[in-house]
Formats: structure tokens, sequence, C-alpha cells
């Protein structure tokens, strides 16, 4: 150990989390004989021997329904990287806390120490009996996007990666508040994504199912077009239903006289390139913990800038998303949760906003009583339209 206990408990955050941040209680009491017969043995055979008979009653006398795994392999935590399970332990535990606090769903962190898609695969499917959803944390791309598609597949549970899907449905949210600002609708928007991981193509994905104008994807190797060589197939795919312009070079290249940047890659902006985007801009720098351009830069020529900062205006955070998209696929127990799922999640959320909504004010903060319920309410009711509700 490279310092003693004692010296990094010095840091508020170690200090903080000696112990751990969660704890397993018991809802029912045992006082005495008679509740210990209840709880355990002989009463628990009874409930046991129903279940066997019904399967489906383990969702009203277990916990099960009301639980998430928070599952992960370690390999993309936060702007940490490939840091192991054991390394990602305090992410996932502090993930489970925000369930509890703001969606009121229990969930168990677990870190697995495998990496290969099919491990990770067979692992979770044999977990799945004990919960009623799987929350994906914190997996690299492109691997994710086959995880979790293979989980769907054989799962009748709600699979979720918050990581795709939870940035997506708050950005989308707040898009269409920043488009309210601007007086523009998304149809008319050319948007510039930088970031072809695991959020950056889920953000893409979800807006143009919310009808964006156009937008262009860039990663590492430039501008992601139809017939680009060297694309894995979620890029390739990615290239058929973005870039109408045909556009080739650089993030920065394709800011020129955009409407919208999305920052999601850790790569920096220059302030000309910021410069060079269309009146009354909209710029996303969503990198953490050093935003792709700095706020006060990007205010000096957009219209509304947001981040992932809880230190500035318009923080873009998946807490706004994933505890109430689970609270409400929970509810009806869900055996999926739907495109048009987190559609309603994004309007839902950008819905508390309302007629407040202004330039520093296009996303609610996660401490907003109303948010959580609101998109529990969206999400439930679109399950049952779409038919995936068992209740």
């Amino acid at each position: 150990m490279t310092a003693s206990l004692e010296a990094l408990d010095l840091d508020p955050a170690f200090a903080l989390h000696r112990g751990g941040k969660l704890e397993v209680r018991a809802t029912i009491p045992v006082r005495n004989a008679d509740d210990l017969s209840l709880a355990y043995t002989p009463g628990v055979a009874r409930v046991c021997s129903a279940i066997a008979d019904a399967p489906e009653l383990v969702n009203e006398y277990t916990w099960v329904s009301n639980v998430v795994a928070v599952v992960t392999d370690g390999t993309a935590v936060l702007g940490l990287g490939d840091i192991g399970p054991a390394g990602a332990m305090p992410v996932m535990e502090g993930k489970s806390l925000l369930f509890k606090e703001f969606g009121g769903v229990d969930s168990v962190p677990i870190c697995l120490d495998c990496t290969g898609v099919d491990e990770i695969v067979e692992t979770v499917v044999r977990l799945a009996p004990s919960f009623g959803g799987i929350n994906l944390e914190d997996i690299s791309a492109p691997r994710c996007f086959e995880i979790e598609d293979q989980l769907r597949r054989r799962l009748s549970i709600p699979v979720f990666h918050d990581d795709q899907h939870g940035t997506a449905i708050v950005a989308t949210a707040a898009l269409t508040n920043a488009a309210r600002v601007i007086g523009r609708p998304l149809r008319e928007l050319r948007a510039v994504v930088a970031g072809a991981g695991a959020s950056g193509v889920a953000v893409t994905r979800m807006l143009l199912n919310a009808g964006i104008g156009d937008i262009a994807v860039s990663d590492s190797k430039g501008l992601i077009f139809e017939g680009r060589a060297g694309m894995n197939p979620y890029k390739d795919a990615l290239s058929r239903e973005t870039n109408k312009a045909g556009l080739t070079g650089s993030s920065e290249s394709a800011l020129a006289g955009a409407d919208v940047f999305i920052g999601l890659s850790g790569a920096t902006i220059s302030e000309r390139a910021i410069a060079s985007m269309a009146q009354d801009a909209i710029v996303f720098a969503l990198s953490n913990p050093t935003p792709e351009v700095l706020p006060d830069v990007a205010a000096k020529h957009a219209a509304v800038v947001a981040t992932g900062r809880s230190d500035f205006p318009n923080q873009i955070n998946n807490v706004l998303a994933f505890p109430g998209v689970f609270r409400g696929a929970l509810d009806v127990r869900a055996t999926a949760i739907t495109e048009n799922m987190k559609i309603a999640a994004a309007e839902a959320l950008a819905g508390v906003v309302g007629d407040e909504v202004r330039a520093d004010y296009i996303i609610p903060s996660p401490f907003d009583p109303r948010v959580a319920p609101a998109v529990t309410r969206a999400v439930a009711d679109q399950a049952r339209k779409d038919g995936v509700a068992r209740r």
C-alpha cells in the first residue's frame, strides 16, 4: 500500500468511502421465535413451494421485482479507463446509491473479473433470475454494444447500458429545450458529435429518432462517412444513417456553419472552431473532468452551453434519467426498455423545465423532486403502449 489509511482518510473523499457506501437492511422485524419461524424456517418453505409451482410469484414474494444488478467489467470507468473490477467498485457502489436515493430502486453492484463478450453475457444470464433488471455500466466500446444486444435477446427483463442510453436521454432532453431557446425545431439543426464510443453512438441514434436535421459523427480517425475504411460494424451502420452532406475531415472542419456541437470524446476543440459555427449555436462539451472547450470560451460564440460538470449551468447528468427509467420499467414489470420508452423519458425530462426554459436552464437539477416521478410515469405509460408491460 502506497499510503497509510490514516493519511488517505485526510482526503474527505476517502473518509466518506471508508467501509463502503452501501449496506443491506431488513424490511421486516425479527423480534421473537414466531417472527423467525415466518421469515425463515418453517414458514419460508411454504413460500418457496408456491414459487416453485408458479415462478411468476417470485415478483410478489421476494425483492426480485425491485432490484437491479449494476454490472461492469471495469474497462471504461468514468474518465479513468480500464482500471479493472476492483477499481470500479466505488463507482458501482455510487451508482447503487443513486438508484436508491433518486428512484427508490434497490440494486447490487457486481464487478466481473472477465472481459470477454461471451463470458460476460453468460455470467449475467446466470445471475439474472435474482434481478428485475440489468444496468450495464462502464464497459468499453464496441464490446458494450454486443453485450447489450445479446442480453436483450436472451433475457425477459430490462437491460440498459447507462453510458449509452442514460446519456442519450438527458442530452436529447437538453437539446430539445436548447432548440426552444434559440427558437428553432430540431429538424432544422445540423449537429456534429465528437466521439463514436458508447455514448456518442447512442446520443446520435436518439437524436436521429427525435428528428434532428442532420448529424455528423467523428472518431479518432476523423468524420464517419459511408464507405470509410477501417470501421467496426456499429460505426459502419451509423455511417449509413448520418452525415447526409458527406463531410470528410475532422470534427473542427465539420463545425463550420453547424448549429450544434456535442462533445463525448475527451478531445479538445479550439475556440476558432466554435466561432465558425452558425449564429445562435448550441455547444454541449460533455467530457469530464475537462470539457472539450471551456464554457466561458464557448459562451463567447454560442447561445446555449452545457457541460457534464456540476459547477457550471446545464449539467448533463445521467442521474436525471436512469433512476426514473428503471423505476418505471420495474413498476410495470417491463420485459424490455424500448426506444419509445427512452424517447418518452427524454420528453418528460424536458417537460420538467417547461416555460421556465432559458439559456442557463435547459435541464433540471438532479435534486428537483419532479424529475424521477415525471420520468417514471412516462416510461411506465409508454411500456404499456409498447406492449412490454406485464402489469
